[in-house]
């Protein structure tokens, strides 16, 4: 019995020592994401928040939220958009985009395109932030996760 629980203890010893065992450095990947050596790039976080117009129910509501999608999809595809996602609303956030830009000028440049912020629906708060370039990876993940849509 005893020598059964040793032979266990050393597998599952020996099965974590490989798991901690870090990836080979991927300098090519590194680059093609924007990333510096510590595999870091620059982006801009920006925060949506209830703007001062609330456009009503009803066919314009509709189209400017489809635009907005459509706007996200558009900056995703030209990889200046790392991630964008819905927030809770608390206090009146609404939503994220994580731009893949070097100066909230460009951020605000981009973020003045969407429908939502045309129309006054939601406004944009702005910073500048430093992480992983891996983020730069969630879309084309994203895409190879997402069920199609049924015909």
């Amino acid at each position: 019995m005893k020598a059964i629980l040793s032979t266990i203890l050393l597998a599952a010893l020996a099965g974590s020592a490989q798991a901690q065992t870090p990836p080979k450095y991927d300098a090519e990947l590194a680059k093609s994401l924007g990333g510096n050596e510590n595999g870091m790039r620059k982006y801009v976080f920006v925060v949506l928040r209830t703007g001062p117009n609330k456009v009503p129910a009803g066919p314009e509501r509709t189209e400017m939220f489809a635009g907005h999608m459509a706007n996200i999809q558009r900056l995703a595809n030209e990889r200046k958009l790392a991630y964008a996602g819905p927030l809770d609303g608390a206090d009146g956030a609404r939503g994220i985009f994580i731009f893949a830009v070097e100066s909230i000028e460009e951020a605000q440049a981009l973020v003045a395109t969407d429908p939502v912020i045309i129309k006054g629906e939601m406004v944009a708060e702005y910073h500048a932030h430093f992480g992983s370039a891996g983020l730069m990876m969630v879309n084309q993940i994203h895409s190879q996760i997402i069920r199609p849509a049924a015909k």
